[in-house]
């Protein structure tokens, strides 16, 4: 059933009408075929009775040789073959038999009837026959005559087979040519659906910004209001960036001058104010870009990867070679996703500078196409984490080594923006010895993450 409410209409619609066909086709054939099974044998049986009145219009009774004779020919030769099916007979039920030629030294059965009585039967050689008889009154016979003739079935059945295997054919050609026609009927009239969903994908995958409404009237008016929808949306996130950077250069001066005002504190004072004021500017900046990319993950445009990252490898990649270690990067060729730029190159230099700042001597950076999304993977040869430590490594502000520098904001906003545009993070051991950590992206923006992120 599952799978049945997943069917898409164009499915339903074909499925619907297999299901009638299947039903009435084969219906109509059976109600076909009976009717003209019961008009073929009854015209069989008019021939076979106009037969028998001949038959029974030549019987006379001979007088001189005390016998029955037949005085008319039926003019037909079949009744001169002998064992050929088409036979008459004229019984008393005694010794005054009189038979066509073709029965030859074989007898029908007789059946004592007042009325016409049409049945089949098997006669000589196992061939079956379409019999018709009744009895007669012959003056000046005292008993009752019993005539029969009888024809082989075989040219009623070949009739019957015929008629048979050509309603199927005809049956079987108009359910195909029904199906045809329904499949061009779908394919016009869902048309509009189809440029519908287009038009979704293309918003989606950021290459359109709104649908096209030149649709039919019950689709036109859906697609207008999903335009207003994505509208507003564009409106609301334009309100919210411009608000979160307000809020931002608000902020900036405050923290400016209570920098400054921190240099006036004696040690150790000094230093732990001044920490504080780095973690509430590294807070303030972390939740304004999760703001900003909440607005942008479900509408941005379709990004190169290399060309985006190429200012931030190129930058590391300097800094790298300042502290003695070397960083290792490679990206596909062609490899693109939906995301802001900015969003993109924060990600990655957060991870890139979390290696940096641990490794020994060598960091390595890959960005590659797998289940249906990207994988951007950070490993170095550093002290690495255990899984304690990865997983409280995840939590906002978290400190390994309070030694080294930094907030320990970069793995949590990683971690953030990952999972603001349908992605994830995960941590491991890196094959170098240090700590490696993998992004997974979708292809999509509403796709869902694969189910095994190993």
């Amino acid at each position: 059933m599952s799978r049945l409410r997943r069917l898409s209409l164009a499915s339903r619609l074909i499925l619907a009408t297999l299901l009638v066909l299947a039903i009435t086709l084969p219906l109509a054939g059976l109600g076909l075929a009976q009717h003209f099974r019961t008009t073929a044998t009854g015209a069989f049986d008019r021939q076979l009775e106009a037969l028998l009145n001949v038959v029974i219009a030549g019987i006379a009774w001979d007088d001189v040789q005390q016998r029955l004779v037949q005085e008319r020919d039926l003019g037909d030769p079949r009744f001169e073959q002998v064992f050929s099916g088409w036979y008459w007979q004229v019984s008393d039920g005694g010794e005054r038999v009189l038979t066509s030629r073709s029965l030859w030294d074989q007898r029908l059965p007789v059946r004592s009837t007042l009325d016409v009585l049409h049945h089949d039967q098997v006669g000589p050689r196992d061939m079956p026959l379409r019999v018709i008889e009744r009895d007669i009154q012959l003056a000046p016979l005292e008993t009752p005559l019993h005539v029969s003739v009888a024809a082989p079935r075989k040219t009623l059945d070949l009739e019957l087979d015929r008629f048979a295997r050509l309603v199927a054919l005809s049956l079987a050609g108009l359910g195909l040519l029904v199906l045809t026609m329904l499949a061009l009927q779908v394919r016009w009239g869902l048309a509009p659906l189809r440029r519908m969903q287009g038009d979704l994908s293309q918003v989606e995958n950021g290459d359109a910004e709104r649908l096209d409404t030149r649709l039919p009237a019950e689709l036109a008016r859906l697609a207008g209001a999903m335009n207003a929808v994505l509208e507003r949306d564009r409106r609301l996130m334009a309100h919210a960036r411009h608000a979160a950077g307000n809020l931002a250069h608000a902020l900036k001066t405050p923290v400016s001058v209570l920098t400054t005002l921190a240099d006036g504190i004696e040690e150790p004072r000094r230093s732990r104010v001044r920490d504080e004021l780095a973690r509430i500017d590294s807070a303030v900046r972390h939740h304004l870009a999760r703001a900003t990319a909440a607005g942008d993950a479900g509408l941005a445009p379709r990004i190169a990867v290399a060309e985006t990252l190429a200012p931030i490898l190129e930058g590391l990649g300097r800094l790298a070679g300042r502290r003695g270690a070397t960083l290792e990067h490679r990206v596909e060729e062609g490899l693109r996703v939906r995301m802001a730029p900015q969003d993109l190159q924060e990600l990655v230099g957060n991870l890139l500078d979390n290696a940096l700042r641990w490794a020994s001597r060598r960091v390595r950076f890959n960005g590659y196409e797998a289940d249906n999304g990207l994988w951007l993977s950070v490993e170095d040869d550093g002290p690495g984490m255990d899984a304690a430590q990865r997983q409280a490594a995840m939590g906002r502000g978290a400190r390994l080594d309070e030694q080294r520098s930094g907030s320990g904001l970069g793995l949590a906003i990683v971690a953030d923006l990952a999972a603001l545009h349908g992605g994830r993070l995960v941590l491991d051991t890196s094959p170098l010895g240090g700590l490696s950590a993998r992004v997974w992206l979708p292809a999509q923006p509403l796709a869902g993450m694969p189910a095994r992120m190993d």
